[in-house]
């Protein structure tokens, strides 16, 4: 996998399933840092709307989201959308399901496995432009992924969190949207395996 603007091997760095600064060349790294500063211009926005999607859940739901999407790892590109988490009792989904769609609060865009065993229910809604997609965990799925969220926090270097970013980046200029889709979900599958992280080509603007 070529790019004209890049030193990196991207084809290594995707097998690999992780992008090591150190392995950067001194210009390339310096790149990627002037990169990610560009994306952090828009943190200011993107937790205002957040903050007023957050309201609207715990107010529709009563649950309390987190940020489980790109931003809330800051690993986003430009204005990203936003996904938003909650652990929903299962057995009450039906419920969820008349609140969010037949009350026209948002739309439906499928249930999906999130481990072997266990699925989440997706719903969608926009404000000020930004696209809200909303996951609805089994309770003891979102224990995990809360958990695995703050490892992340934790764990992640800055720098690492340029590399991955710049990395993304470049995926996407090379039009390639299997391998940024998966590219996105990396950083998830190295800190939480036990969940089954699919890849979306199609939602491929965060």
């Amino acid at each position: 996998m070529t790019n004209p603007h890049t030193e990196l091997d991207l084809s290594a760095i995707t097998a690999a399933k992780w992008a090591d600064p150190a392995a950067f060349p001194t210009g390339e790294f310096e790149r990627a840092t002037e990169f990610y500063a560009s994306m952090r211009v828009h943190d200011e926005h993107l937790l205002k709307v957040r903050g007023e999607a957050s309201a609207l859940i715990q107010e529709w739901t009563g649950c309390t989201p987190r940020d489980v999407g790109s931003f809330g790892t800051r690993l986003n590109l430009e204005m990203s959308d936003l996904d938003l988490g909650i652990g929903f009792p299962v057995e009450r989904r039906d419920g969820l399901m008349r609140s969010l769609v037949d009350g026209g609060r948002a739309k439906f865009l499928g249930e999906r496995y999130t481990s072997f065993s266990t699925t989440r229910l997706v719903f969608s809604f926009e404000i000020a432009g930004i696209e809200i997609d909303l996951s609805a965990l089994t309770v003891e799925d979102f224990a995990v992924a809360c958990r695995m969220l703050d490892q992340i926090d934790a764990e992640m270097t800055r720098a690492e969190r340029i590399a991955h970013t710049w990395v993304k980046h470049l995926l996407r200029e090379t039009g390639d949207l299997r391998a940024y889709a998966e590219w996105k979900l990396v950083t998830y599958a190295r800190y939480c395996p036990e969940f089954n992280w699919v890849p979306i080509p199609e939602k491929a603007g965060s």
